[in-house]
């Protein structure tokens, strides 16, 4: 007897892009949310020009990437939050990668720490921001998608963000986004989006020496605790080689 799937969508020419070590090294290279040209995505996928087209006609084709052309220049932007989501989602299930260096373990345990995933705020810092606000300023409309509450709505106005700018945007307006190190959500959408924004503009948080990667100022971490009362100890970064910040 023929089996029906209960799920009405074919994953499997996703799975199929996603099975290439060399096209996941060019998405993730795009996980921040920039628009690269191609020659900078085959130098980090460490391919030639003909190859790197090859797979990226495969990305575009797939629906993974879109591109824009500037001059001569092609530049190749994830085709939204929900592919960086879907990736970190998968990253949570796969194993880590063996063979690791001191650099590349330090690395990694940088992006533990605090990193960008898309436009909005990941890893441990970004685990402890969602735990606070899940807990005490969201309320569930779905699933996996939440709507601020009264409470949240002053905490969250009262930090800087506007909050009917982002009602305007067409797009989901807070989403739960199962963080790949911590295994424990984050924050994703509109309002998550905002409040990277804001943490950058305050400069509690700025850009590290890793792709992707944050760091937390002193000031930053006092302000956490301060402003959404985040578990100090969830807001310490255990990075050997890290830079400390005194902002």
């Amino acid at each position: 007897m023929a089996y029906a799937c209960a799920v009405d969508t074919d994953i499997s020419g996703i799975a199929a892009l996603l099975s290439d070590p060399t096209r996941v090294v060019m998405l993730d290279a795009l996980l921040d949310g920039r628009a690269l040209p191609a020659g900078e995505l085959a130098r980090c996928a460490r391919i030639g020009p003909p190859t790197a087209s090859a797979h990226l006609r495969r990305l575009l084709d797939g629906g993974l990437l879109t591109v824009e052309a500037q001059g001569r220049h092609r530049y190749y932007r994830l085709a939204g939050p929900a592919v960086a989501e879907a990736i970190e989602a998968l990253s949570a299930l796969a194993p880590p990668r063996p063979g690791r260096s001191l650099s590349q373990s330090q690395q990694a345990q940088a992006l533990r720490f605090a990193r960008t995933c898309y436009d909005h705020l990941a890893g441990a810092v970004g685990v402890a921001v969602a735990d606070v606000l899940l807990r005490t300023a969201l309320r569930p409309v779905g699933a996996r998608d939440y709507d601020l509450t009264e409470h949240g709505k002053q905490l969250v106005g009262d930090f800087g963000v506007d909050l009917a700018e982002l009602r305007r945007q067409r797009r989901t307006f807070a989403r739960r986004c199962l963080d790949w190190t911590e295994r424990s959500p984050h924050l994703s959408g509109a309002l998550g989006a905002a409040l990277l924004g804001r943490l950058l503009e305050l400069g509690w948080l700025v850009g590290g020496r890793v792709p992707r990667g944050l760091v937390l100022t002193d000031t930053g971490r006092e302000g956490l605790v301060r402003a959404f009362g985040c578990d100090p100890a969830a807001l310490q970064d255990q990075t050997t080689s890290g830079q400390r910040w005194s902002r």
